[in-house]
């Protein structure tokens, strides 16, 4: 997290003026990198909850130390969260306001937190956003690519096959497509999508809003070959949509989509409905090819489609 050069605005959150915190759950945003990204409503609501409930103590207690901030933690991620989730609940059950946080960026956006918000409007308990950051929304805004129609993917699977499959799900998916994606992933994850997807307009933005901030722009495959080590930082991956005036003619992209769904062991008939559905294609002709190629590479195939 990169503190910027200024100094701490530390009465901001204590502000007498601030309407009084009503119980309940508050997932709060909080800078991606750049501090100075929290909104005065933020600091507000960090400042009066009962407790802020977060990934990591250390990093979210640094973040309100900058900002002069005194507030009780707790520990929510994806390692203690059903331990944790019941304690909550009881301090929501007893009337207590309680601000959730992710590390960075908006919670429940690949963060954990979603099944504590689920429990707690089946309890009854007012959930009310406090909006701000997120890299996902960052990083289409400086992609270059259309921002009237996309979909957030997240984090692809790590094994070649899985993510391959997913990329073919996608494969019709005429808006931007959204990635988080890690460094060691990347270079792996963009020649997936060059295959899967085609060679497809697209942008890589690492460490938004931070000092080594980053933004590379260019064709999938040329993307792919453009670190010879892998980066360091929090990453998004966005890729252009299918185009509207693409032909899915049998043949085109069909062979790589459905390989990718027999390699992750899917049987010739999902792979071949899959497949059907990302391209527009017929399904009997997707199907007769799906088992030609079945019958060509068995090797292939997992369990699933024996």
């Amino acid at each position: 997290m990169t503190e910027p050069p200024h100094k701490p605005a530390r009465d901001a959150a204590r502000e007498p003026d601030a309407p009084p915190l009503p119980p309940g759950l508050y997932p709060v945003a909080t800078p991606i990198g750049n501090l100075r990204d929290i909104t005065l409503r933020a600091l507000d609501t960090l400042a009066q909850a009962d407790l802020v409930v977060c990934e990591d103590t250390r990093v979210t207690g640094r973040l309100l130390a900058h900002f002069g901030i005194a507030a009780r933690l707790r520990s929510y991620n994806d390692r203690n969260a059903a331990r944790q989730r019941p304690a909550i609940l009881e301090a929501l059950n007893a009337g207590k306001s309680v601000a959730l946080v992710s590390d960075a960026g908006s919670p429940l956006i690949s963060d954990p937190g979603y099944r504590l918000v689920v429990d707690a409007i089946a309890a009854g308990h007012r959930v009310e956003a406090v909006p701000g950051p997120t890299a996902a929304i960052a990083a289409l805004q400086v992609s270059g690519l259309p921002t009237d129609r996309f979909r957030f993917v997240g984090f692809l699977a790590p094994k070649d096959a899985k993510r391959r499959r997913q990329l073919a799900e996608l494969a019709g998916e005429t808006g931007t497509l959204i990635f988080y994606e890690s460094g060691p992933r990347l270079t792996a994850s963009l020649r997936a999508m060059a295959d899967i997807l085609g060679d497809r307009p697209a942008a890589v933005a690492r460490e938004l809003t931070k000092r080594y901030e980053e933004v590379r722009r260019g064709m999938l495959a040329e993307l792919a070959a453009a670190w010879d080590t892998a980066p360091k930082g929090e990453i998004v991956v966005v890729v252009g949509g299918r185009a509207d005036d693409d032909a899915r003619e049998p043949g085109h992209d069909v062979d790589a989509l459905v390989r990718a769904g027999l390699a992750a062991g899917d049987s010739v008939r999902s792979v071949a409905d899959a497949v059907a559905d990302a391209t527009g294609l017929p399904r009997r002709s997707v199907y007769q090819r799906a088992l030609a190629l079945s019958n060509e590479a068995p090797q292939e195939r997992g369990p699933a489609s024996q």
